[in-house]
């Protein structure tokens, strides 16, 4: 019978070991001229493929000065600003539409995103017993794990599971673009029925509903939602649907993909790099971030005692001791994410149907937004500017939503999944090499001792 102390103390034991041997110093990634991160030191991401399928400009440069504010996403060469006011002005969700534009390179006309509006409607269907048999099972507070295994699994019920031509791969695709949102929702309720005690609603959806809508319809019991929340919604899934092949997750798409696998492989890969609260994981900390927040100010509280607060964030004396102010800078943009610029918008209008405790909440956010920057720049050294990021109103939003936290990330995930299969797929169509970067020992050359004389 194992002791579990024992055995707990001698992997304690052991981890002491990686920590000794595996240290590398650091000024060997400068000797090496090594990029940390696929970074050069100014932050600039090392070039290592191409796309046509989103570019983001960190900053606008006119006449050889940069523009304040010049941050810009684009979708297939169309600024994200064009694409929300076409869709926003004609007061259409945008999900559907941006999906097939970042698939297809092309914005579709009214029949085609007529077509593919009902082909994603039609393959919201899991197989039969799915539910009860995969997702139900091992309920998990980690959805974005239960969202892993059950993508694996899927690949069981497919008879072409490592079939990667493009037709397949597309078909897959679309498959999971649409089964994503009842993964995980279904998770959650299973999760919250067995482990936490609560009610288990199992809503398919009906109709020819948006995807925000078919969110929304089956979380809540009552399957009622505002056209403000669903509108909210959808805009968070444009935002968060595609952001340029270096981020993380999308890489690695790009780099499972290189290597020949299978689509349910490679998605579930990418599952496991969002997950990270250095990625997907981040609006959780803005919340966590702010309740602490509001825990420490007084009932009428001023700008200077959020400012002391913030201060003492970044001196590693509040919150989580780590020194970061959770919800600002981003690793491209600099004074400027037009996603939080856009979607600031929508989490106004969201917080003054909410009520007077919401819009409240708003204006500390927007008081943090306004003064945080301002705190950074002098106590940090900074290579360029720093504004709020996406992730940084994503929270409130989906708090407003009465969404659970378990579902934050994985509410990126049903967004993100489509910007991963528009990059498996171009990675398909033109790689055809498998990506392997270099890495360089830095170790000296030891000879071997036999075992009787090792001490």
């Amino acid at each position: 019978m194992v002791n579990a102390k024992d055995s707990a103390d001698y992997v304690k034991n052991l981890a002491s070991l990686c920590q000794e041997n595996d240290k590398i110093e650091m000024q060997l990634y400068s000797k090496y001229s090594v990029k940390r991160g696929l970074r050069d030191e100014n932050g600039k991401g090392v070039l290592a493929g191409l796309t046509t399928i989103s570019t983001i400009y960190p900053e606008k440069i006119v006449d050889g000065k940069v523009i304040p504010g010049g941050g810009e996403l684009r979708y297939r060469g169309i600024d994200i600003n064009e694409l929300v006011k076409g869709f926003v002005s004609q007061n259409r969700y945008g999900f559907e539409e941006i999906a097939y534009l970042l698939l297809f390179g092309n914005l579709p006309n009214e029949q085609e995103l007529a077509r593919f509006t009902h082909e994603l409607t039609q393959r919201r269907t899991l197989p039969t017993n799915f539910v009860r048999d995969v997702i139900m099972k091992a309920p998990s507070a980690n959805i974005m794990n239960s969202i892993a295994r059950s993508i694996l699994t899927l690949a069981s019920y497919d008879e072409k599971a490592d079939d990667i031509s493009l037709a397949n791969v597309l078909d897959q695709s679309l498959m999971l673009i649409s089964v994503f949102p009842m993964i995980a929702i279904y998770a959650y309720h299973a999760y919250n029925h067995y482990d936490q005690g609560g009610s288990m609603y199992i809503h398919n959806p009906q109709g020819n509903l948006s995807t925000a809508e078919v969110i929304l319809t089956m979380l809540r019991p009552d399957q009622q939602y505002t056209k403000q929340e669903a509108q909210t919604l959808d805009m968070a899934l444009v935002l968060h649907m595609e952001h340029g092949g270096g981020n993380n997750s999308t890489f690695t798409t790009r780099v499972v993909t290189s290597s020949g696998t299978d689509t349910y492989s490679t998605i579930a890969a990418a599952l496991g790099s969002l997950k990270g609260p250095k990625h997907g994981g981040a609006n959780i900390k803005v919340t966590q971030m702010m309740e602490d927040l509001k825990a420490h100010l007084p009932s009428e509280y001023t700008e200077d005692d959020v400012r002391k607060y913030l201060t003492a964030v970044l001196d590693k004396q509040a919150f989580d001791h780590k020194g970061l102010i959770y919800g600002m800078g981003h690793a491209i943009y600099s004074d400027n994410d037009p996603r939080a610029a856009i979607f600031k918008r929508y989490v106004s209008k969201l917080a003054q149907e909410k009520g007077e405790q919401a819009a409240k909440e708003f204006e500390l956010y927007a008081l943090v937004e306004k003064i945080a920057p301002e705190i950074i720049a002098s106590k940090r050294k900074m290579y360029k500017g720093v504004s709020a990021n996406i992730d940084f109103f994503s929270g409130f939003v989906y708090e407003m939503l009465g969404l659970p936290k378990e579902l934050y990330t994985p509410i990126f995930a049903i967004a993100r999944i489509v910007g991963w299969s528009a990059h498996r797929m171009e990675e398909l169509v033109n790689a055809q090499k498998i990506i392997r970067p270099a890495y360089m020992e830095v170790t000296e050359d030891i000879a071997y001792q036999d075992l009787q004389d090792r001490i």
